[in-house]
């Protein structure tokens, strides 16, 4: 866009932009505030259902009347291929988790073009169903005993359950001690001891460092050395979830190794202009931001140079930290500020209790004197 903001979008095989779907994507990022990475994922669902419906001769417009057929095809059609010939023993080419994702997306872009005409009322009743509330919480229903209805969606897949863990303490330090240079030990303290994002640690900006024991001189009221959490509009790529903005302390070994890549980062002069505080030193473009799948590719890395017998994620690294301010006693919402979340059942999924905090709960449980006896027996 003029404004150097950018969005992902749909064209055809003749290289000509889908216009319905353009408005939907221009809207959802600049009119519902979404990150560009969301634009893309979107994209991307939307381009396979338009794909299916044009490899398969349907109109775009009334084809959710067989929604099921398209799940179908997506399950297994790779993508580039034609229509789907499922033989004996087909191996899948997409899981559940994908083939929701592409329906979220396809949901919103059809909701988007019957609310604007360009599809048929009907369509909304063939992608969703009305769902009362009798079965949810009370908090759910009116005061006067009524019942609110909800838009529940018609087509899902039952998705297995792979719950996201923490990485343990001694799988941080693993990889800690395979950096190779005071830039990825940051990164990787960054994720573990303050909790950021991936897209939140590469677009921090070098104003964002507080580390002073009194910060008023910066304009700022925060006590101590913490790190400013904003969302805002990077050349990377980079975009914070997390809608509000926060600050959250860092401790003496974060402090330490800011101050050990800030000695490493001077040594490169491409990188004296860029504010932003990670920034590309040993490949080209030298001194240009970090773009997020970067720090991916270094987990990689890390994972394989220090022999883990799994794969550690940098989101795991996040859930490391909020398990252990959980297990240090951190209240929760307490947890909820520093994680950035806004409600504080966003934080729930992030605490994974350590084996011994779990012992500790059970011992705490006071045994009755009656049953104590007649074990001893």
């Amino acid at each position: 866009m003029p404004s150097g903001s950018r969005y992902w979008t749909v064209i055809d095989d003749e290289l000509h932009v889908m216009s319905v779907a353009d408005r939907f994507l221009r809207e959802l990022r600049f009119g519902r505030d979404r990150a560009e990475s969301t634009s893309e994922a979107y994209a991307r669902g939307v381009a396979l259902f338009l794909c299916w419906c044009v490899r398969t001769g349907r109109d775009w417009t009334t084809a959710a009347a067989e929604m099921g057929l398209f799940m179908t095809w997506l399950k297994y059609t790779p993508t580039g291929d034609g229509q789907v010939v499922i033989g004996p023993g087909a191996a899948p080419v997409r899981g559940e988790a994908r083939i929701n994702a592409v329906l979220v997306a396809v949901r919103a872009f059809l909701s988007f073009a019957v609310v604007n005409g360009q599809a048929p009322q009907w369509v909304l009743g063939a992608i969703y169903e009305l769902a009362d509330t009798r079965d949810l919480p009370l908090e759910t229903q009116s005061e006067d005993g009524g019942l609110f209805y909800r838009l529940r969606a018609r087509h899902s897949l039952k998705e297995p359950e792979t719950a996201m863990d923490r990485a343990s303490d001694e799988e941080i330090v693993a990889l800690f001690m395979a950096c190779r240079s005071a830039r990825d030990r940051l990164i990787v303290l960054l994720l573990s001891r303050v909790g950021l994002r991936r897209s939140q640690t590469v677009g921090l900006r070098r104003s964002d460092l507080h580390l002073l024991p009194d910060n008023r001189s910066l304009g700022c009221d925060v006590e101590g050395a913490h790190l400013h959490v904003t969302r805002r509009e990077n050349a990377n790529g980079a975009w914070s979830k997390s809608r509000r903005s926060y600050s959250v302390p860092a401790d003496f070994l974060v402090v330490q190794a800011i101050d050990q890549y800030l000695l490493e980062r001077h040594q490169c002069p491409e990188a004296s202009n860029s504010d932003f505080l990670l920034v590309n030193l040993f490949r080209p473009p030298l001194g240009e931001p970090m773009p997020p799948g970067a720090v991916n590719e270094l987990f990689k890395a890390l994972c394989a140079r220090a022999g883990l017998a799994r794969s550690v994620t940098p989101h795991m690294c996040r859930h490391t930290f909020g398990s252990n301010l959980a297990d240090s006693g951190a209240l929760l919402d307490e947890i909820q500020h520093l994680m950035g979340h806004a409600s504080p059942t966003s934080s729930q999924p992030y605490l994974h209790p350590s084996v011994s905090r779990l012992r500790q709960a059970v011992d705490r449980v006071p045994t009755p004197r009656v049953l104590a006896e007649g074990v001893s027996r």
